[in-house]
């Protein structure tokens, strides 16, 4: 299975036995992921090493706006899609295999988890996974320590509150915080 197959399946997946071929796949990405990050982690880049260190990683071409701070951690890393002009603050953790969209000018506060795995309920299971797809949309201002759980949605212009658990949909302009996130209020544009 090449990594566009991978994408795709997982992009139409709703169950990964873990006796699966598809389970063996997370592994060898994994591997992929891991050495990459080693060697984007563990030295000073400039951001233009950075940008391509980043394209290598999740196996397409990031903006030339496209910034970062490392270190930056992901389980996967091919399944991350991003827009234009992206910043993603030091320390975020990516678990990537159900799918990573992220809109145009987005920026990510340090420590931000997405997560887009659940595991199997039932206990002689337990290590087979549910890949759910997270969405930001553009514009979104995603604050510091924040866990986005799998399947969830960030409409464009919203605001994250910093050490917030986002665990449904987030509508558009809204901003939310909290354990879970709750609406606070909608952004007046004017």
């Amino acid at each position: 299975m090449n990594n566009k197959e991978f994408i795709e399946c997982m992009n139409k997946i709703e169950y990964i036995d873990e006796n699966s071929k598809l389970f063996e796949k997370f592994y060898q990405l994994s591997e992929q992921a891991r050495k990459i990050t080693m060697e984007l982690n563990n030295k000073y880049h400039t951001q233009d090493e950075i940008r391509e260190l980043f394209s290598r990683l999740i196996d397409k071409e990031v903006d030339k706006n496209f910034r970062l701070f490392p270190p930056f951690y992901s389980e996967c890393a091919i399944n991350i899609t991003l827009g234009k002009n992206v910043f993603i603050n030091a320390c975020c953790k990516f678990q990537d295999q159900g799918g990573i969209e992220i809109g145009d000018n987005v920026l990510i506060g340090h420590s931000v988890i997405i997560a887009t795995l659940n595991h199997d309920f039932n206990p002689n299971k337990r290590a087979s996974m549910i890949p759910k797809k997270v969405k930001i949309g553009s514009n979104v201002w995603i604050g510091s320590n924040v866990t986005i759980l799998p399947g969830v949605t960030i409409e464009d212009g919203a605001i994250v509150g910093a050490g917030s658990v986002v665990v449904k949909n987030v509508p558009q302009n809204a901003i939310v915080a909290g354990n879970p996130a709750k609406i606070i209020r909608y952004i007046d544009k004017e």
